[in-house]
């Protein structure tokens, strides 16, 4: 039981701006698909449409297969000379313009046909760590990326002590509980 005024749940959390604002991007991105695939279907024709969204998927798939079979051979390797396996080599931004390509529309196909460049992995791939290096600075108490740093803190040689929490609620002396069941 709680004294006070009370409150609701969702008063106290704010929304973030990317749940706010990625269901509005999915449905203009999608408005944008269907009103460019219409406007090349009018100028070209269906059949050809077809044809470049068949092409589209097909290249893909073949895109998907090619690098999840490099990043397992690479994988492969490394656990064979013992090491450790290195980064993925552009393998997953190439995986996710493959799957881009397999979406169907022509905006997602471009941005697919772009993540198979090399520059543009480079770009993109150094984009999101320094994004990532920046949030897990600016972590807040208690999130993970402090329990991280206290983790390094207190455990220099990186040793993980694994344990369990056991937590047993005794009734005080005099009182007993009320049955579970009724």
């Amino acid at each position: 039981m709680t004294t006070g005024a009370p409150t609701s749940p969702y008063t106290a959390r704010r929304r973030s701006p990317l749940r706010r604002y990625l269901p509005l991007g999915i449905a203009a991105w999608l408005v944008l698909e269907i009103w460019l695939l219409t406007l090349v279907a009018g100028a070209a024709g269906g059949l050809t449409v077809f044809l470049l969204l068949l092409a589209g998927f097909v290249a893909g798939a073949v895109v998907i297969k090619r690098a999840g079979r490099r990043a397992f051979q690479s994988l492969n390797e490394a656990l064979q000379q013992g090491g450790s396996p290195a980064r993925g080599g552009g393998n997953g931004l190439m995986m996710l313009g493959g799957l881009l390509l397999m979406i169907p529309g022509l905006v997602s196909d471009v941005a697919g046909l772009l993540l198979l460049l090399p520059p543009v992995q480079k770009a993109v791939s150094r984009f999101t760590e320094n994004a990532l290096e920046k949030r897990l600075r600016k972590a807040a108490p208690g999130s993970l990326g402090d329990a991280i740093q206290q983790a390094r803190m207190h455990r220099p040689d990186g040793r993980v002590v694994q344990g369990e929490v056991i937590r047993e609620d005794r009734p005080e002396p005099g009182r007993q509980r009320p049955p579970l069941m009724g």
